[in-house]
C-alpha cells in the first residue's frame, strides 16, 4: 500500500470502534470505579461489609450501563471527533448515570437514604476526574479499533 492509502485507512480506523474495545474499556473503568466506590462507601458508612456489597453489585450494573453509555456516545460522536472537551462532557453524563446507580444500590444495602445520597454525591468529584483521565488514556490506545484494510 502507498502512504495515501495507509493514511486513509488509519483515518477510517479512528472512526470505528469494535464492541470488544467498548467491553475492554468498560472492564478497565469498572476496576478503577469499584475501588473508588469501595473506599468511599467504607469511609462514609463505616461498615466494610456494606462497602463490599455496594462495590460488588456495581461491578455488574455499571459494566452494562457503561457499555450502553459508550455505544450511545459513539453513535453521536465518533472517536476521531472526540476532544478533551467532549471527554469532559462525556464524563459528566456518565457520572450522572453512575451516581444514580450508586445511590440506588447504597440505599438498598444501607436502608438509609441519607447515607446513600452521601455516598453517591461523594463519588461525583472523584469519578469525574478518574473517568476523564481514563477516557483520555483510551483515546490514545489502538486496542479494539476496527481496521478497514483487514475487513470489518
Amino acid at each position: 500500500m502507498d502512504n495515501a492509502t495507509v493514511t486513509a485507512a488509519l483515518e477510517e480506523q479512528k472512526k470505528n470502534e469494535s464492541h470488544l474495545r467498548s467491553v475492554l474499556k468498560g472492564i478497565s473503568w469498572r476496576i478503577v470505579g469499584t475501588i473508588d466506590t469501595m473506599v468511599l462507601s467504607y469511609f462514609i458508612s463505616g461498615n466494610a461489609l456494606i462497602a463490599v456489597k455496594i462495590a460488588s453489585s456495581e461491578v455488574f450494573t455499571k459494566i452494562v450501563l457503561f457499555y450502553l453509555h459508550e455505544r450511545v456516545w459513539l453513535h453521536f460522536i465518533p472517536n476521531d471527533k472526540q476532544t478533551s472537551i467532549t471527554s469532559f462532557i462525556k464524563a459528566i453524563s456518565w457520572r450522572t448515570v453512575g451516581t444514580i446507580d450508586t445511590i440506588v444500590l447504597a440505599w438498598f444495602y444501607t436502608g438509609n437514604p441519607a447515607v446513600s445520597l452521601t455516598i453517591g454525591s461523594s463519588e461525583v468529584f472523584t469519578k469525574i476526574i478518574l473517568f476523564y483521565l481514563h477516557d483520555r488514556l483510551w483515546a490514545r490506545l489502538p486496542i479494539g479499533t476496527i481496521r478497514s484494510w483487514f475487513g470489518k
